[in-house]
């Protein structure tokens, strides 16, 4: 069977060429009547856009690799929607892959992504990634940009995970709080040492000694870990992130101590899942959806303008208080 061109499309739909061409590519710029009748004209003949030929034609595939350290993780899924939402928008389509925290698997998928060929990668280095991966991509000539975690240069968008701890441990201080510990933050990254420093300056600052709990961002983990603390231990606990808190919750619970009149908890993201935990997770977030927003845009600008510098986007967190850092009469409040 012969295979229906562009073409028959336009001669079916009444229009030019050029016309077709552009409705099909869903061009703004034409009238959505237009572009309606050209669509209408395609699915009657089976018409199906040859993606090879016009990447072939303008060098360009139109869409974004983009890696994921770990998917499993709600904030990661979240903001996943949000950059997708983002290119959609932007008129890329994504490749979506998880690094599953591998540099090894990482890097094969980099590959993937060159072989496809994508426009470009946005990506959030699985933990242990070389800072020199960034000169590898750009020798490459691939554009990129990283979300959340990144390196001291190129071109990236995330929150400021220092004022983000800051903000949390000032906040427990201001609750009464003296024994406060950090809980989480096992691997070696970008985050994980902001987020340290954001809250052993705030403790540095009132006078006391920090406590690093040390915790990969599991649930089981952490509650094993929370459940364990002497009565003697930490009043408050300021969690790496929501995966970390919602594991401590459940094992102070486990050990018959009510988080936020025991033990106060904060936790860092702010998921969907934190207004409707018990009890209810205080958090430092910032919009997924204005974080998806400027990792697309910090990417897009590197495609747009390869020889300008590298932009980088650093979004203001805020704190979201509810119930689990005992201050439910401040619920819902934000302190930025």
């Amino acid at each position: 069977m012969q295979r229906v061109r562009i073409k028959d499309v336009a001669r079916e739909a009444g229009v030019a060429l050029s016309t077709a061409a552009l409705a099909l590519r869903d061009d703004s710029r034409l009238r959505e009547e237009t572009r309606r009748v050209v669509r209408e004209a395609a699915a009657r003949l089976g018409y199906v856009y040859d993606r090879s030929a016009a990447m072939m034609r303008s060098g360009k595939s139109h869409t974004i690799g983009l890696l994921v350290c770990e998917i499993t993780n709600p904030f990661y899924a979240e903001l996943t929607a949000g950059i997708e939402e983002a290119l959609d928008a932007a008129g890329y389509v994504t490749m979506l892959a998880n690094t599953a925290e591998s540099p090894t698997r990482q890097r094969r998928m980099l590959e993937r992504f060159r072989e496809q060929p994508v426009d470009g990668v946005i990506m959030m280095p699985a933990s242990g990634t070389p800072p020199g991966l960034i000169d590898e991509l750009e020798h490459w000539g691939l554009p990129h940009a990283t979300v959340v975690r990144g390196f001291r240069r190129g071109a990236h968008a995330g929150p400021d995970n220092r004022a983000g701890t800051k903000i949390a441990t000032e906040h427990l201080l201001r609750l009464g709080h003296r024994r406060i510990a950090f809980l989480g933050g096992a691997a070696k990254n970008s985050v994980s040492t902001g987020r340290l420093e954001g809250y052993s300056r705030a403790m540095a600052k009132a006078g006391l000694t920090p406590q690093h709990l040390s915790c990969p961002t599991e649930i089981g983990v952490a509650a094993a870990l929370a459940q364990a603390l002497p009565l003697s231990g930490p009043t408050a606990l300021v969690c790496f992130n929501d995966s970390v808190a919602f594991g401590a919750t459940l094992g102070l619970l486990r050990g018959g101590r009510l988080p936020g009149r025991d033990v106060a908890l904060t936790g860092f993201d702010d998921v969907r899942e934190a207004a409707v935990w018990y009890p209810r997770l205080t958090s430092v977030g910032v919009s997924l959806k204005a974080l998806g927003q400027a990792a697309a845009r910090v990417l897009l600008q590197r495609i747009t303008n390869p020889d300008s510098p590298p932009q980088r986007e650093i979004l203001r967190p805020s704190l979201v208080i509810r119930e689990s850092c005992g201050a439910s009469r401040m619920e819902n409040m934000r302190i930025a």
